[in-house]
């Protein structure tokens, strides 16, 4: 079992910069490949980013590129998303998300990750 918890969500105006967290309980966090998703209101859950176990691959979705950056520090049990030059069309729900691995593959597939954090709102203004 699992438990992850998002937080740094907020309200940013456009080029505006937020840092999520999410801090990982239950299992030895080194085992897990974490990622990011996304949800706006009436779209499906998107992948936004992910990291492997040992941090040795990062990928990012097409639309966050060069923007975002993702990153983990095991000691902490904890992911990061650092947020950059925020649009509103980055406005969503995000979730961090855990996978039981231990390959170096980054997953893209939300049906791919075991466990789910709470989500947390991110809000960009134009």
């Amino acid at each position: 079992q699992v438990q992850l918890v998002e937080s740094g969500g907020g309200l940013v105006q456009a080029g505006g910069s937020l840092r999520l967290s999410c801090a990982a309980s239950g299992r030895t966090f080194s085992s897990l490949g974490m990622g990011w998703f996304r949800q706006a209101p009436g779209k499906e859950r998107e992948f936004v980013s992910g990291i492997t176990w040992s941090a040795g691959n990062t990928d990012y979705a097409d639309s966050v590129k060069g923007r975002f950056a993702i990153s983990r520090n095991n000691a902490k049990s904890t992911v990061y998303l650092q947020m950059n030059s925020l649009k509103p069309e980055d406005t969503a729900v995000y979730y961090c998300a855990a996978r039981i691995t231990y390959s170096s593959g980054v997953y893209y597939s939300a049906r791919s990750y075991d466990y789910w954090g709470q989500g947390t709102q991110v809000t960009v203004s134009s």
